[in-house]
């Protein structure tokens, strides 16, 4: 009995040392080796091609390439590595260590994960595009964002109010061909009332072209408050902005000081789009000649002026308008515009005519090319402010005036005789009598010298616009000062003789005498600018004119 006991208790004993020794694994059996850090394999890595061209599962110790991921996965135990393949593009690998019971991989193995690749590829293509389209929709949302930011930018940048100034329209439109552009214009407020005017365009578009134009309007407004001519202004601006300005870029920029009492129109051009001056279809380009700034440092820029006469245009445009293309490849052009210009009736505004007619050459369809910036200048046609008002106070017809010509004549001693030869150059064509151009030119000069020495103070640089116009009964010369602020002039009354040699009355008096006598009328027009004298010579021969005198 008791052999039996001890016998159970010792087969007992040897079947829990059995037991323990399955649940406690030597310290020196082997383990699962997992491959957890993602591997980058560069496109042209020998590797991708053997996988391109034989994408089945590769015993990893056997293959013999000189390539990285081959020694990355060695070194990191990988005994089989099965290609997944998608449309002849690797999109990844399943990489296997050593099998848990140390035998070998079996070609049933190998087949199986063959045919389980095969489907795992094309599940992870389609989840790498999912990721792909998200992670493009992030960052085509973070660029929309980041352009709205820059167009807003961009916007505050441009001009919110545009500058009230009597007798003048100014309008704008600004279109860019992107969220943002490289266009833009400005207009910079002198304290003596002139106005500094600017167009630019910086070559490309988009955000770098957006950040240069802020850069150059930031320079010519810096360049501008120092008093400079608009040559000077350009000048100054092209030697601070080339320094800095990216490669292959540049700026092409006009920029004009308007003085609005006399209509003189002081301007210099960078590089751009030439400027058109037009009045009831006679069309001029605003020329003068100067490199784009940030080109060439050291450049000079040749600086030109005008007088713009009453109803007088000026459109400044970027070139986003000339190079239109229509559906047919055709551009917009240069001579359109001039015959569009020419023939502009006066209605709608000028900008809108020009978009009109813009729309109507490329087409609903069209995708803009470039950016378009548009800004127009008008001097009202006097007919609409103190004329009227003079014609009817006088019972006089509103004539429908043709300007001529028109002269800026610096107010200094002996330039009346400037204005006579200007005068009797003008009226050639008319046809008048030797007697009326003596009596013309006479009165011509004897206001000139008024306008010069009493509203000018013979300051040379504040000029006497002189305009030479006609209409189909009559010529008008109006002679301009910019003495506005002062008192204004009065119509004369005939002189007493007696009285004025007995010094009872002012000896002055006899100039404006003299110039009513010598035409056969005479209309004084004031505002706060500017005086103007307008002097009427009946075509037909007129009544009022002295023969003797």
């Amino acid at each position: 009995m008791a052999t039996f006991l001890q016998k159970f208790q010792q087969k007992l004993r040897w079947r829990r040392a059995q037991k323990k020794q399955v649940q406690q694994k030597p310290e020196s059996s082997p383990t699962r080796q997992t491959v957890s850090q993602a591997m980058n394999i560069a496109p042209n890595d020998p590797i991708v091609a053997y996988f391109l061209s034989s994408p089945h599962a590769v015993e990893v110790d056997k293959l013999q390439l000189d390539s990285p991921i081959l020694r990355e996965l060695k070194a990191n135990g990988v005994q089989l590595t099965i290609p997944l393949v998608n449309q002849g593009e690797l999109v990844g690998l399943i990489n296997l260590g050593k099998r848990l019971s140390e035998q070998d991989y079996s070609s049933y193995d190998i087949g199986l994960l063959n045919s389980l690749a095969s489907q795992a590829a094309s599940a992870l293509r389609v989840a790498q595009l999912v990721l792909d389209q998200q992670a493009q929709a992030r960052e085509r949302e973070r660029i929309a964002q980041e352009l709205e930011v820059a167009r807003i930018i961009q916007q505050t940048l441009l001009p919110k109010d545009l500058p009230d100034l009597t007798g003048w329209q100014l309008t704008t439109y600004y279109q860019p061909a992107r969220a943002v552009g490289g266009d833009f214009y400005d207009f910079i407020p002198y304290e003596d009332g002139r106005l500094g005017i600017v167009i630019g365009d910086v070559t490309d578009k988009g955000v770098p072209a957006a950040l240069v134009m802020a850069t150059t309007r930031s320079i010519l407004r810096s360049a501008a408050q120092e008093n400079l001519s608009p040559g000077k202004v350009l000048e100054r601006s092209n030697d601070l902005l080339f320094p800095d300005i990216p490669p292959r870029m540049f700026v092409t920029c006009f920029y004009a000081i308007l003085d609005p009492g006399s209509g003189h129109l002081h301007y210099a051009n960078a590089g751009h789009d030439l400027p058109y001056r037009w009045h009831e279809g006679e069309v001029a380009e605003l020329r003068a000649t100067g490199m784009p700034l940030g080109l060439m440092p050291g450049m000079q820029y040749e600086e030109k002026e005008v007088v713009l006469a009453h109803g007088e245009n000026v459109l400044l445009y970027s070139d986003g308008l000339v190079e239109a293309h229509s559906p047919t490849r055709d551009m917009f052009g240069f001579p359109r515009l001039i015959a569009l210009l020419g023939s502009y009736t006066g209605e709608p505004s000028a900008i809108d005519y020009l978009r009109n007619e813009l729309t109507a050459f490329t087409g609903d369809d069209w995708e803009q090319e470039d950016d378009i910036t548009l800004v127009t200048l008008q001097h009202a046609p006097i007919s609409s402010t103190a004329q009227v008002a003079s014609e009817t106070e006088n019972g006089g017809t509103q004539e429908s005036w043709q300007p001529l010509q028109t002269w800026s004549i610096p107010s200094e001693v002996g330039n009346e005789r400037l204005a006579m030869s200007y005068v009797a150059e003008a009226v050639k064509s008319f046809h008048l009598t030797q007697r009326r151009v003596d009596q013309l030119q006479t009165a011509v000069a004897e206001a000139t010298m008024n306008a010069m020495e009493h509203g000018n103070h013979y300051n040379p640089e504040v000029p006497v616009t002189l305009e030479v116009l006609s209409s189909e009964h009559a010529l008008a010369i109006r002679i301009s000062d910019q003495g506005g602020s002062q008192q204004p002039i009065q119509m004369p009354e005939t002189p007493d003789i007696e009285a004025k040699l007995a010094e009872l009355q002012s000896p002055r008096g006899w100039g404006l005498f003299l110039i009513q006598n010598m035409v056969d009328d005479m209309r004084i027009l004031s505002d706060e600018h500017t005086h103007t004298i307008e002097l009427i010579l009946h075509l037909e021969g007129g009544s009022h004119v002295r023969q003797n005198a």
